[in-house]
This record gives C-alpha cells, sequence and structure tokens, in this order.
C-alpha cells in the first residue's frame, strides 16, 4: 500500500484543480482585451481545446525525468522505465479530463474557463467565476471527480472483455496490468478528491452544500475549516503510511487557509464600490513621451502606473514593472508606446470592488483602468484595496466600511 501510495502521489490532487474559482463580474472595456497571463510561471502551452488553454509547467517535465532516472538507477530495464512513464502520461491524461470536466459543466452555466494548467501535484482549471446557484456549483465540483468514476468504468469493461484481472491487491503492490492500474488510479483520484477540505472537490461539495443553508461566506468559511481539519488528518496518517501524504497535507493547509482568507477579504468588502477604493487626482502620459517622463511623474508623486492617452482615448497602460523593464533594456528615451501594454483588466466604478479585486489578482495586474463610458475616470490597485482592508480588520465591524462610505456619499 505504502509503494502503491508513493508511486501515484504525485496525481492524487487533480481536484485542487479547482482552487482559482472566483466571481469577477463585468468591467472589460468593449475592444480592449484585458490581461492574459498563464496560471503560474514557467508554464509552456500545449494546446487550445474546446478554446480552453492547456499548459504544462516546468516542473512536470522535470518530475517524468526525474522518475525515469531513478528507475534506470535502480537497475528496472528500458521497458520497465518507459512502462512506467507512459502511466505516468496516461494519469495525467486523465486528469486533463477531470479539469475539462469542471470546464465544461461551468460552461453550461455561463461560466468560462481561462486556462488549464498540468503540474506535478495535479492539474488547475481557472474559471472565470463560480455559478451564481448552490446547486449548479455542486454540480461544477462534482463533475471533476465524475469523469474519473466515468474513465474508471470504461477500463473495467475493457478489462473484462479482454479476460484481464482486476485485484486490487495485485496493484496494490504494484503489479497488474496497465490499464487494471488505470482504473483503480482512477478511483482512488475520484474517492481521494471528494476529501471534504479545500483545495479538493470534496471542499467545494461541501460549500455548496452548506450554501444552499448558510450565507455565502460562511459557507467557504466553515468549508476552509474543515479542509484545514482533513489536512491534520492526512498527516497524522502520513506518519504511518508515506511522507508524501504529509507534503499533501501541507498543500491542502495551504489552500484551505488561502480561501478563508480570501473569503474574510471578500466579506469585507461586501457593500462597498470601485469608486469608494479608486484613485480619481492621477496623472496620465502620452505615446509619444520619453520614459523618463514616467520617471520623474514617479518621483515627483506617488503614482507608478500610469493610463496611456492620445488625446482623450485611452490606447493602452504603462506600469511600474513596463517603465523598469523599458529602462533596462533601450534606456529613457525610450518613447512610451513602446513600451506600454495594449491588454489591461478594467474596472467600472459602479460595480462591486470585490470582483474587480479578484479580477486583477486572476490576471496578475496590479492596476485597473477605471472607465465610464469609455472614458478613464480612475485608477484601482491592489495596493489601494489592501489599504481598505487594513481598514476594515481595524474597525473590526462586518460592513463598516460601506456603512462609512454609504454615509459619505450620502453627506
Amino acid at each position: 500500500m505504502k509503494d502503491y501510495i508513493s508511486r501515484t502521489i504525485p496525481t492524487l490532487v487533480p481536484g485542487t484543480a479547482s482552487a482559482h474559482l472566483s466571481t469577477p463580474r463585468g468591467g472589460v472595456r468593449p475592444g480592449v482585451k484585458p490581461h492574459r497571463a498563464p496560471a503560474f510561471r514557467w508554464s509552456w502551452k500545449l494546446a487550445r481545446v474546446a478554446g480552453i488553454d492547456v499548459y504544462v509547467h516546468g516542473t512536470f517535465v522535470l518530475l517524468i525525468a526525474f522518475i525515469a532516472f531513478s528507475d534506470a538507477i535502480a537497475g528496472h530495464g528500458a521497458e520497465a522505465v518507459a512502462s512506467r512513464t507512459l502511466l505516468i502520461l496516461a494519469v495525467f491524461a486523465t486528469v486533463v479530463l477531470h479539469e475539462f470536466g469542471h470546464a465544461l459543466t461551468a460552461r453550461r452555466f455561463g461560466v468560462g474557463t481561462r486556462d488549464i494548467t498540468l503540474l506535478p501535484i495535479g492539474g488547475v482549471a481557472r474559471l472565470d467565476r463560480m455559478p451564481d446557484k448552490p446547486n449548479q456549483q455542486l454540480l461544477v465540483a462534482l463533475a471533476g471527480p465524475g469523469v474519473n468514476l466515468v474513465i474508471a468504468a470504461v477500463l473495467f469493461g475493457v478489462v473484462r472483455l479482454l479476460g484481464g484481472g482486476l485485484g486490487a491487491e495485485t496493484v496494490l503492490q504494484g503489479g497488474g496490468s496497465f490499464l487494471s492500474q488505470l482504473l483503480w488510479i482512477n478511483v482512488s483520484l475520484a474517492v481521494f478528491n471528494l476529501l471534504p477540505g479545500y483545495p479538493m472537490d470534496g471542499g467545494r461539495v461541501l460549500r455548496a452544500l452548506l450554501a444552499m443553508r448558510l450565507p455565502p461566506e460562511r459557507a467557504t468559511q466553515t468549508g476552509a475549516r474543515v479542509g484545514q481539519g482533513v489536512a491534520v488528518a492526512l498527516s497524522f496518517v502520513g506518519l504511518f503510511m508515506s511522507p508524501l501524504l504529509i507534503v499533501i497535507a501541507v498543500f491542502v493547509w495551504i489552500g484551505a487557509q488561502a480561501e478563508y482568507s480570501v473569503s474574510k477579504a471578500r466579506a469585507a468588502l461586501t457593500g462597498l464600490f470601485v469608486r469608494d477604493a479608486m484613485i480619481t487626482d492621477f496623472k496620465v502620459v502620452s505615446p509619444t513621451h520619453p520614459l523618463s517622463h514616467a520617471v520623474e511623474l514617479t518621483l515627483t508623486g506617488f503614482q507608478q502606473d500610469f493610463p496611456v492617452m492620445d488625446g482623450s482615448r485611452l490606447v493602452g497602460v504603462l506600469t511600474h514593472a513596463d517603465v523598469l523593464r523599458g529602462l533596462a533594456e533601450r534606456g529613457s528615451q525610450l518613447v512610451v508606446q513602446d513600451a506600454a501594454r495594449t491588454e489591461f483588466s478594467t474596472a467600472t466604478s459602479s460595480e462591486p470592488i470585490d470582483g474587480a479585486w479578484t479580477r486583477m489578482r486572476q490576471d496578475d495586474c496590479r492596476v485597473a483602468m477605471v472607465l465610464d463610458n469609455d472614458r478613464v475616470v480612475g485608477l484601482l490597485t491592489l495596493a489601494k484595496v489592501g489599504e481598505l482592508l487594513a481598514l476594515a480588520a481595524a474597525s473590526r465591524r462586518p460592513g463598516g466600511l460601506a456603512l462609512d462610505a454609504e454615509r459619505g456619499t450620502s453627506s
């Protein structure tokens, strides 16, 4: 059993796949693409399937190389090394199908998927948001393990048709045919992912069930706490079965804590809008300005990111990172239009701030242009949202910031 877990544990967390779920809404300017980047750096695009980009992380290639090298050092023949490598690739192919189960089910409810990334610990599907209704959330969460069970059922029929054995004990001892091993691995993936802890699918299932009776944020926080309990249990079991279970437990604990923190932050931002935090006193740069002009504005003020305006028309965004990169590569006389980006996140002043904040974090974007009727009316930065969260924590009043903002508006 220990050897079986050690061999399959890297694939036991594809349900963490849904760890990048959120609820951004609106705020994208027509004709301007928001900035899109892979969920993880050092990822390479494999393909685009059903309109969804599929990436593989560089560490996954290292995993395959490490396993093949380990088998070779252990004296296994070339056939055994090739067979095991093929099994791992097949398992990760089912992980990708697992993620597409989430993605395509979410699409039925009008929710898009940004991309899917293959990691050594499983897969990650970035949905734009979760559906609003708990029953829809439940179906999206169950879709991934459901795919694994369907694959297992198909493999069961094929193995039976070929007259092969299906004994779980043989597979647990490291034996069995290729198809029977793949069958039981898919069963274990489905069962493991249904453990009731974030960021696994079972945590999403629990959260959806709780949301049918509790307020959304309270349901999320309760699910996150249960997930941390699952992490403690996994680490305890890992002491007796496999140290890799302890590694999995660490990931589950971190995922659950992150979910809890995000939920608390969203609760603090409830009732607030982008206009409550956007910067309205800002400077702009022209496409023909040299970078030295942006440097001067940065040094003489607080602003680090600038709208690029061609007259009254927004044509790009010059971020602090763009300035630094331009200075390093081509010097201060490089014109802004050659350093700025034309794909960026946007928001509207009237949209809830939690949606804009979530969208910015997903896009790995530190600033969003606030547009009303195609006119730049402000800048929303992650730093300003961080200030709001700090004030909320200091006030210790649920909804206190929203109430203060409402009073300020009415006065």
